[in-house]
């Protein structure tokens, strides 16, 4: 008797034991763990210590926090055919593990995939011009294109980000001329404004002047003041009207 004792004994150590120690799963604060029973779905345990029957039963964990997922660039004709390189990045997370297992069988690279055709098909429906100046408006498109085609996964898409924007070496040359003659024609027009007002503000001395009496006689000795400080400089200057006037009145 107490020899079948001890045989049973180590039968549970050696056999029993490490067939209940590998039923024990133990499910993160960031997962769901889903049990199926004989291959059919049974129940959704949450996160901590878990008990699953070996053998008959099996657990499949489900990371539920925010995932990115690179969509490789694109090669896409733009709406005025121009060819572009554009890559984005897609945030999805993970609402009901049920679906997101059940319905498809890797929601990673399906919900990458529908990324990456929306990503073609919304850039190929716009202008360049627009695609560069509207990329948080293109982006929000495919995010809602993607969104709903994963809704049925119980996935929820919460961003999508275009990153680069590749343009042909001819297209940059021209964009960058365009910039340069676009810097250029701001250039002169400043210029052009400034001559502007300094021109304006000497026709309104020049008034002020005029209208007082020997002022521009003033101005004339001051300006012969500061020109002839260089002895060796020669400077030829016509008098005013207004000083010949006024000699003219003294030698009468």
């Amino acid at each position: 008797m107490e020899a079948l004792f001890g045989f049973g004994f180590i039968v549970f150590i050696f056999v029993v034991v490490p067939v209940l120690i590998s039923g024990i799963r133990i499910v993160n604060q960031y997962e769901k763990g889903i049990v199926f029973t004989l291959g059919k779905y049974t129940s959704l345990r949450s996160p901590g210590l878990n008990i699953i029957v070996p053998i008959i039963q099996s657990m499949r964990k489900v990371d539920t926090r925010s995932t990115p997922v690179d969509v490789p660039k694109q090669e896409v004709i733009t709406k005025d055919n121009v060819t572009v390189g554009v890559d984005a990045v897609v945030y999805f997370r993970v609402l009901d593990p049920v679906k997101a297992v059940l319905e498809t069988t890797n929601y990673t690279y399906a919900t990458a995939q529908f990324a990456q055709a929306a990503l073609r098909d919304v850039v190929g429906n716009v202008e360049l011009d627009e695609l560069l100046s509207k990329r948080e408006d293109i982006s929000l498109q495919i995010k809602q294109i993607v969104d709903a085609e994963t809704d049925k996964w119980g996935i929820d898409v919460e961003n999508v980000k275009m990153q680069n924007i590749e343009l042909p070496q001819d297209m940059k040359r021209a964009m960058a001329k365009q910039a340069e003659a676009e810097r250029e024609r701001r250039a002169v027009v400043i210029t052009a404004s400034g001559e502007k007002a300094a021109a304006q503000e000497v026709s309104e001395a020049a008034a002020i002047l005029s209208k007082t009496p020997g002022g521009i006689a003033i101005r004339t000795l001051q300006t012969l003041e500061k020109i002839s400080v260089e002895p060796s400089q020669k400077t030829v200057f016509v008098l005013p009207s207004d000083i010949v006037d006024t000699v003219k009145q003294f030698t009468k």
